[in-house]
């Protein structure tokens, strides 16, 4: 089928559907959960793509929250008698017996989710998440940091990852709030295993910037001192009423404006992954916000999908996958494994630092939504389109027409921030709750962020 009746037949589905509407690098790279080994796809299907019958943009996101939800809800560990209860997969069905701590953080943010869109009872949510904040607190920590992956049976640590901030961070977003949405002795919970967080151990005072991670045998490695994903770390430090930091480290970061072609410049990350940009979005509204330099995060990372978006126009002709239908390059499985280095102009210094080979993830543009809810639209119904990108869990990680490959796999940060986001997008969701969290509204005052009037 040709990609000129690809697209008109994608863009007449959604109009039936949807009428209203040089200098040094940074010492680390933004660190991202992915799997300590190479990644194993099965022969990948046919690369023809199958055109579904139109479908709303209501049916589309109906099948992604349900799929992603259930990833959360199914691929945990419901052994009452295990250490590891709770635990949620890292990917699936890949990497079997793994835990990411992220994937953790987005699974307590999914069952309030789960209870309001009404896949499962208040009862059974609040039962997982106190189960899971049991274990999280019977776990080994340092300083109150989490290890990145852990076996989901015994909740110790695997592949001698790291102790993670950034990770550590994603979770903790995840246990206030569901301390915050079910109370009681949720709350309770969620409150110790978040105070006990020593957030300046994990600073460098000499360089003023939180390091990226720690491993016994060898240290602390990498800093957060180019703009990523990292603004929940500053914001949860800053609000922490017993190991707090000061708004140091949030100003001290590198901020390197840029823009794509004729776009306005944006306060961009080293690699131009789009999920830089959405990661604490998810549960931090920074729409109504504007710091002490002037920075609205929200409308940054409109600027950074616009981007993005005109990027896979400007260059369609060049591949199969990426166009204004397939949008957002991001950290993802790719047909050599997993790749963060997946990302779209502007990059680095020099526009030199972001990897394309034609692979689109589908969560890059759907988490986008609130950025670029017309064009993220589009690409939905067109995923929705392409029979091999469906499946149990909503769409898979990604897709490559050039190479005719598909993602075997859904990873649980990919499938987490799609929820969430598609969750706000549609009344608010999970902002209603994590806004009225004290420690996130107190971070965001010691760190000088005030309200628009």
């Amino acid at each position: 089928m040709s990609r000129k009746l690809i697209l008109a037949l994608v863009a007449a589905a959604y109009v039936a559907g949807c009428s209203a509407p040089i200098a040094p690098p940074p010492t680390a790279a933004p660190a991202r959960s992915m799997p300590a080994e190479p990644v194993a796809v099965t022969p990948a299907p046919s690369p023809t793509v199958s055109v579904a019958p139109a479908a709303t943009l209501e049916q589309v996101v109906a099948y992604e929250m349900e799929g992603a939800f259930a990833f959360f809800w199914e691929q945990a560990n419901t052994d009452p008698n295990s250490a590891g209860y709770g635990l949620v997969r890292d990917r699936y069905p890949g990497s079997p017996g793994i835990s990411s701590i992220a994937a953790v953080g987005f699974a307590l943010t999914a069952y309030p989710i789960g209870v309001e869109m009404g896949y499962v009872t208040r009862r059974e949510a609040q039962a997982r998440a106190d189960g899971t904040l049991d274990t999280l607190s019977n776990m080994e920590r340092v300083n109150g940091f989490f290890y990145h992956f852990v076996d989901m049976q015994t909740g110790r640590r695997a592949w001698n990852s790291e102790v993670s901030s950034i990770d550590t961070a994603i979770l903790m977003m995840g246990v206030l709030t569901a301390g915050e949405y079910f109370g009681g002795e949720t709350r309770a919970k969620a409150e110790r295993l978040y105070r006990e967080v020593n957030w300046p151990w994990f600073v460098d005072e000499s360089r003023n910037m939180f390091r990226m991670a720690y491993r016994p045998e060898k240290g602390f490695e990498g800093h957060w001192d180019f703009y990523a994903e990292q603004l929940m770390l500053y914001v949860l430090a800053a609000g922490s009423p017993t190991y707090s930091t000061d708004d140091r480290l949030y100003y001290g970061f590198k901020r390197h404006r840029a823009g794509y072609g004729d776009g306005e410049p944006f306060i961009h990350s080293w690699f131009g992954a789009l999920f830089t940009h959405q990661f604490s979005h998810a549960w931090i509204d920074f729409r109504d916000y504007t710091d002490r330099q002037g920075v609205n995060w929200f409308d940054n990372s409109v600027k950074a999908a616009r981007a993005h978006y005109d990027f896979a126009v400007d260059v369609q002709d060049k591949y199969q996958t990426i166009g204004p239908l397939a949008w957002g390059l991001s950290a993802c499985d790719g047909p050599k494994g997993y790749s963060g280095l997946y990302g779209a102009p502007p990059s680095g210094y020099d526009n030199k630092q972001h990897k394309v080979d034609d692979t689109v993830p589908p969560y890059a543009a759907i988490a986008s939504i609130l950025f670029l809810p017309e064009e993220a639209t589009q690409a939905m119904l067109n995923y929705f389109s392409i029979a091999p990108l469906r499946g149990r869990y909503g769409f898979k990680d990604a897709y490559n027409l050039s190479q005719n490959w598909y993602a075997s796999d859904v990873i649980g940060i990919d499938k987490g921030i799609a929820l969430l986001m598609l969750a706000n997008h549609e009344d608010d969701l999970v902002y209603r709750i994590t806004m009225k969290n004290e420690h996130i509204l107190n971070g965001l005052k010691r760190l000088g962020l005030q309200r628009n009037p």
